[in-house]
This record gives C-alpha cells, sequence and structure tokens, in this order.
C-alpha cells in the first residue's frame, strides 16, 4: 500500500518537504513511500535532467539514503521514479553522445515531452544504464523502483546500422536483458511497470514487474470502467488503483467524497496520490480508517475469485472477491434517477447450503445472499460508496 508523492510536488521537490509527507503517509498506515519525478540531475521540469540518474545535489545533499533510512524509520519501505530509456536534450548524457538516441538522418528530429528515446539495442547504452541504475540500487536502501516510458518510437532510426529496423525487436530484449539483470542483482527491489498511462501491459513485462500502472486516469468514477477491462485479463494484485484529490486539477474537475475514491481504488493494489499536507485532519483520520480496511479485505481481493455483479454502466455497480469462507463487496453508487429504487444484488460463489454473518450490519443469512433486500447496504444515492463483508459461521 504505497503513497506517491508526484501529485503534492511535482518537480518542486526537496528531502525536508519528502519527509513531512512521509511523516504523515505512516501515520494513515501506508506501507511504501515512493518519490515520484525531479529526484535527480537538473530536474526541475520535464525540459531537462533525464539519463542523469544521480541524485540532485541541492535537494539531495546527502544522496538518497538519509531520506530512505528515515522512511524505513517511520515503518515503511523506500522507492523511487525513473525512466531510464529516454532522455532530454538538456542533459550531460545527450551532451556527451548525441549519437545513442533513435534518430534519422535527413529529418527533422521529434521531441515529445521534450525527450528523446535511448537506442537501447545499442551495447554501449545498455551498458550505460546498467552502472547507472545498479549504482543508484546500491546507493541507498530502495525497496521499489516505478519504471516509466513516457513517449513512442516516432524517430525509430539507426544512421550507420546495416539493418537498423532491428532496433525495434532488440529494444524490447535489452529491456528484459536490463530488468532480469537488476532483478538478480538486486532480489529486494520490487518493480513497477509504468507506461504512458498503461501503455505497456504485456506478458513479457508482467513477467519481470510486480504491478503496472493502469491508467493516468485516477477519477474515481472513470476508473470504475478502466478496472472492469482491466480485470477481464489480469489479476487485481497487479493493479495499481491510487486515491487523489478532489477535484483533481490534472483530470476532469469532478468532485467526489473520499469515501467514494477509497472505494473504487480498493479493486486493485490501493495507493494514495494526493497532496496529504493539505488534507484535514478529519480527513487523515479517515483515510486511515479506509487502509486499515484494505488491509484486512486485500487478501481477498488480490488472491480471491472475482465475481462481476453488476457492470459500471450507471447506477449501481459492484463487484465481489470470495476467498476459503470469506467474501468481500465493493458497490459504488452512481446518480440515478429520482424514486428510482436499487437494484438487488444476488451474491455469487457461496455455499447455498451456509449461513454468512454480515460484519457490517451483524445481520446473518442462510444460503444465497442478497444485497439490499437482505443486507443492508447503506447506499444513499449520487456518488456513494460501500465495502461489504460476510463470513462463513
Amino acid at each position: 500500500m504505497l503513497y506517491n508523492s508526484w501529485e503534492a510536488t511535482q518537480f518542486d521537490i526537496s528531502e525536508d518537504q519528502q519527509e513531512v509527507l512521509a511523516r504523515r503517509a505512516a501515520a494513515v498506515g501506508v506501507e511504501l513511500f515512493v518519490v515520484d519525478d525531479g529526484w535527480f540531475g537538473a530536474r526541475t521540469s520535464d525540459r531537462a535532467g533525464l539519463g542523469d540518474w544521480t541524485p540532485n545535489p541541492d535537494r539531495f545533499p546527502a544522496g538518497l539514503k538519509p531520506l530512505a533510512d528515515r522512511v524505513h524509520a517511520l515503518g515503511m519501505q523506500f522507492g523511487i521514479w525513473v525512466e531510464p530509456e529516454m532522455v532530454n536534450a538538456d542533459s550531460d548524457l545527450y551532451r556527451a553522445h548525441p549519437d545513442w538516441v533513435q534518430y534519422q538522418e535527413g529529418r527533422k528530429r521529434t521531441e515529445f515531452r521534450n525527450q528523446l528515446v535511448l537506442n537501447l539495442a545499442r551495447e554501449d547504452v545498455q551498458e550505460y544504464l546498467w552502472e547507472q541504475l545498479d549504482g543508484l540500487l546500491s546507493s541507498a536502501p530502495i525497496d521499489y523502483v516505478k519504471w516509466d516510458f513516457n513517449r513512442c518510437f516516432t524517430d525509430a532510426g539507426w544512421p550507420g546500422e546495416a539493418y537498423p529496423q532491428r532496433l525495434w525487436v532488440d529494444h524490447v530484449r535489452a529491456l528484459y536483458g536490463l530488468l532480469d539483470r537488476l532483478r538478480q542483482a538486486h532480489p529486494g527491489v520490487a518493480f513497477e511497470s509504468c507506461s504512458g498511462g498503461g501503455g505497456r501491459i504485456d506478458l513479457g513485462i508482467m513477467s519481470r514487474t510486480d504491478q503496472v500502472w493502469t491508467s493516468d486516469n485516477t477519477d474515481p468514477l472513470d476508473r470504475l470502467a478502466i478496472q472492469h477491462g482491466f480485470s477481464q485479463i489480469h489479476p487485481a494484485r497487479v493493479m495499481a488503483a491510487w486515491v487523489t484529490d478532489s477535484p483533481n486539477t490534472q483530470l476532469n474537475g469532478r468532485v467526489s467524497s473520499l469515501r467514494f475514491r477509497f472505494v473504487s481504488a480498493m479493486a486493485g493494489v490501493l495507493g494514495v496520490g494526493g497532496d496529504l499536507s493539505e488534507w484535514t485532519e478529519e480527513e487523515l483520520a479517515e483515510a486511515r480508517r479506509w487502509v486499515d480496511l484494505y488491509k484486512e479485505i486485500r487478501p481477498l481481493v488480490q488472491h480471491g475469485d472475482l465475481h462481476r455483479l453488476r457492470p459500471p454502466t450507471g447506477g449501481l455497480s459492484a463487484v465481489q472477491y470470495v476467498r476459503g469462507d470469506e467474501t468481500v463487496v465493493l458497490a459504488l453508487l452512481q446518480a440515478q434517477h429520482y424514486g428510482e429504487p436499487l437494484p438487488a444484488l444476488r451474491l455469487r460463489g457461496l455455499d447455498p447450503t451456509a449461513s454468512y454473518e454480515c460484519l457490517e450490519t451483524g445481520e446473518v443469512h442462510r444460503g444465497a445472499v442478497l444485497l439490499h433486500h437482505g443486507v443492508r447496504t447503506g447506499l444513499r444515492g449520487d456518488l456513494d460508496a460501500t465495502v461489504l463483508r460476510l463470513r462463513r459461521i
């Protein structure tokens, strides 16, 4: 259960500021604190620094180890963000090796997101990245790496190479080889694959990483459809799902309760990405209750059997997870027409001859359980959400 500092700080980060966020994250029960973009090189905006994977000396004078040690002392693990396959033209790496990027002679070079793609098919590029990342992971007690990849190949050329088209395949092979080498050298480090909002989630990547970033859209209502589609193929235990601020200025401005945001994100690997320094004491206390509840139901969500009770097409949507004698339901209600009754939900995967107790209401039900008719959900309307736990007795 992680906290990521990006939305709280973006590029304007410092060691002291990150420690303040870490203390707040620890207070709400976070288990992993992740420093996002802006900790390295001359990275004060998206125009510089990619490729120079050493801590910024003004922001982290003694490197990342002091902050990582303090995060560990708070009872959390420590993680960082990297984008190794990319480089900014304004970087020490590009100034030293401008030929290391993908480009085609005679064509205007594109710098989407102010960055270029390194030609990872080159062995010298592979060795450079190995030395940089191995050195980074050896320099501080880092437990987690968020590996990003934020632009596509638009200049896929390799001047001087007899068969330049091979970079398409060899880049991927080199990426896999680099991940394998890093994991062998640092077996305690977990890796997340992040790619332009979930653009690189395939079996090759998933066999080498521990979880994936599903989408840059963290709006809790939009996420219902995203998570519904993702879960058709992939398990919940690899699906990162964040609670962010509301309204979220990076998205659509929609306002939603902390309750709705948490229940929506509980369908995957729960994370928090809001600016905790701006959350009130009441919000922090509520967040702690949701985090504690998630830790209780996490084994069911991440390792249980998933039943999609109602799709997120409007009105009531619900998913159910069953593991052993326990089941949990995440039910979310969008605004309905005036006077429209809530539909009943018949739970699945339960023993029809057994009795089940609802831990929220204390009610006991025998056989198949009907939500709403048989178990009070407490859902009232607009954007509302609830978590219901039942246990076989």
